[in-house]
Formats: structure tokens, C-alpha cells, sequence
């Protein structure tokens, strides 16, 4: 995920120094937050009182640095959070709300991706320009899949068998089969790469190109782009979601702190929104048709879909550097992994009072 607007000059002007950019961009990062901490919220989106309680916060192990994508697997109630100043991955019981477990040497963890019917976690490690392959049960190590370069976030095809990675300053998409964990191919998407998801409704593989403002569609029955999707307003555009059953693409701009509606059938933008400053991740509520975007300012815009259309609940500053989220679709709870809550990591966890459309 990309924090705040880096230096990628460097990065392209010169191959070697990929890591420059990355350290560079980190440190950026940090002094984001920083200074989010200090001031007060971004006025992009009016805050209001959200109606949501903190059930609990829990202390993480590691340290105070910087967490990053978040997934979960509500069968076996696991959540999976990638630390990625630690360099590992960390397993949630939501359950017993305890760790269970921590699988370490994955260098500038970004993105994780849990895949239920494989048992498989899947872990973009940044520092070595690999995908890792995690055992979800053993919570070991099965495979590491060279791929571009700063891979990211994750989306897998199950109809192929497939997981796709966006490979953020390598302005392609890596493709890996998970039945051997091997590259097959890789897609030129011609600018900087946000996230990718899977679309369940058509079976395709939908791109952020973050740096071009378009939206790009992948049919993984070929591995070709087959449409690109030119988003009017978009800055940035780094956060995404799919909603299947309302054909809906929700995608978040950084440059604007603005959330785009994009109809997947219509392929038109028809909702422009005012979100929290810098947004990042993107989660949704099936069972109460909740939105949640969480920003690196630490703002958490809440918003309801109804008819296809989103209705803001309000936005609130959760905690600071609060941006990653993840719902769980059986219990409607929201967790929130906090670096750096009273001197320790921690996951927040929250819960919506009384509103939601069913």
C-alpha cells in the first residue's frame, strides 16, 4: 500500500536503487503519521459521532513499527496481519482473541492473502521481491515465488487456480499458479500498480494503475488486459474493493481523499465522496452492507450501500496510523491492527451500534 506520495523518479531513473525508493518511502510513512498525530483531521470529510463501540483492544507481540494489509478466514476464525517493520506475519485467533503464531524472515511483509479452500496464506514480502507461501494450519513456510518489483496486494481466481500480485513499481501484474506456486506470466499494465481483487461475478481480476487513473480488467482465462477503465476524479487511485452483488468497484484516491463508485456494468462512475485524508485499505460488510475505509490519518470513514448507492454514516480518527481494516462477515466485528497504542501494537477491535442496512 502506498502510504503518501513518494520520490519515483528515482526509482525508475535508475534500476539499482529500487531499495533507495523503498527506504525513502518508509520514511516518509513515518513522518505522515508523525504529523498526523499532532495536527488536526484532513478537512475532506466532515467528522461526525459513528455509531460504533471499541470492544477490546488486544496487545500484539513485536514492536511499535508498522503494520500493513490484513486478512482473515472466518471458517477456522483466523486473522492474518502483516507486520511489516517486524518482518512477519502474524495469526489472530478471533476467537480466544490471542496470537497463535508468528512466521518470520518475510522482509517488508505488504501484502497477506488467506485462502480458505487451499488452507494457504499468502505473503508479498517487499525486501526480497518474493511472494511466500504459508501453511496455514503449521503456520510454516511451503514456497517462495520470485516476482516483480515491490509486490503488494494479492487477489486469487479460483476458477484457475491463480493468484495475482500487484507489482507496484514494476507496473505489471505478476500471475502465480498456486497448485505448483510458479510464475506463468506476467502483465504489462503501463503505469504504478495499486490494488488488484477478484471480481466473483464475472470471474476477472479488476487493477488499480494508480499513477494513470484507470482501472484495468484482466480475463485470467488468457492473462490479458481486456479493458481499461478510465476513472474520472481519480488521484491516486490506490484502495479497492469489488461488491459483486450490486456490481460495484469502490475505489479509493489518495491524491484526493475522494471514494469513486464506479458501476461495473455501465463501467461509469456514479458516486464521488469525500473520505478521510490519505486512504488505504477498503472492507465490506455482507451481512450489514457496511463500507469501511480506513485512511493513514487515522480517520475511518463508514459508509451504508443501499440500492447500489452509499450513504455516509460519518467518519471518525479511530487511532493514529489506523489504516488497515478487516470485517468479519459472521460476527460484523472490525479489526484494526494499531501500531503503537500506549507505548505497544495492538488490534483494535470495533463494533457497529444499531445501524447497517440488511
Amino acid at each position: 500500500m502506498t502510504a503518501v506520495r513518494e520520490n519515483r523518479a528515482v526509482a525508475r531513473a535508475e534500476p539499482g536503487r529500487e531499495q533507495v525508493a523503498m527506504d525513502w518511502k518508509r520514511v516518509r510513512a513515518g513522518l505522515a503519521a508523525l504529523i498526523a498525530a499532532c495536527v488536526a483531521p484532513h478537512p475532506a470529510v466532515a467528522e461526525a459521532d459513528l455509531p460504533w463501540k471499541v470492544v477490546a483492544d488486544v496487545p500484539l507481540p513485536g514492536d511499535t513499527t508498522r503494520f500493513d494489509y490484513a486478512s482473515d478466514d472466518p471458517a477456522r476464525h483466523r486473522l492474518f496481519l502483516a507486520h511489516l517493520g517486524q518482518n512477519e506475519v502474524l495469526a489472530f485467533d478471533t476467537r480466544t482473541r490471542k496470537t497463535i503464531g508468528v512466521v518470520g524472515n518475510i522482509r517488508q511483509v505488504h501484502g497477506v492473502l488467506a485462502i480458505p479452500e487451499l488452507g494457504r496464506v499468502y505473503a508479498s514480502a517487499t525486501g526480497t521481491n518474493e511472494v511466500v507461501a504459508i501453511d496455514e494450519t503449521r503456520l510454516t513456510e511451503v514456497a517462495r515465488i520470485p516476482v516483480g518489483i515491490h509486490p503488494d496486494g494479492m487477489a486469487y481466481a479460483p476458477g484457475v487456480g491463480r493468484l495475482y500480485v500487484s507489482d507496484e513499481m514494476g507496473r505489471t501484474e505478476t500471475v502465480i499458479d498456486v497448485r505448483t506456486n510458479r510464475r506463468i506470466a506476467t502483465i504489462p499494465l503501463g503505469g504504478e500498480v495499486g490494488n488488484s481483487q477478484y471480481d466473483r461475478a464475472s470471474g476477472h481480476i479488476f487493477v488499480n494503475v494508480q499513477t494513470r487513473g484507470h482501472l484495468v480488467e484482466i480475463d485470467p482465462a488468457t492473462d490479458r488486459v481486456i479493458r481499461r477503465i478510465r476513472l474520472r476524479g481519480a488521484e491516486e487511485n490506490h484502495g479497492l474493493l469489488i461488491e459483486p452483488r450490486s456490481r460495484r468497484a469502490f475505489i479509493a484516491c489518495a491524491g484526493n481523499d475522494r471514494l469513486l463508485v464506479l458501476d461495473l456494468r455501465t463501467r461509469r462512475i456514479t458516486q464521488t465522496l469525500p473520505i478521510g485524508h490519505d486512504p488505504d485499505v477498503l472492507s465490506f460488510d455482507p451481512r450489514t452492507n457496511l463500507l469501511y475505509v480506513a485512511s493513514e490519518s487515522g480517520t475511518v470513514s463508514l459508509m451504508a450501500l443501499q440500492a447500489g448507492r452509499l450513504q455516509m454514516l460519518g467518519a471518525g480518527r479511530l487511532a493514529p496510523d489506523a489504516h488497515v481494516v478487516a470485517v468479519d462477515p459472521d460476527t460484523d466485528l472490525a479489526y484494526f491492527p494499531i501500531r503503537n497504542l500506549g507505548g505497544r501494537p495492538m488490534l483494535r477491535i470495533t463494533e457497529v451500534v444499531g445501524r447497517g442496512v440488511r
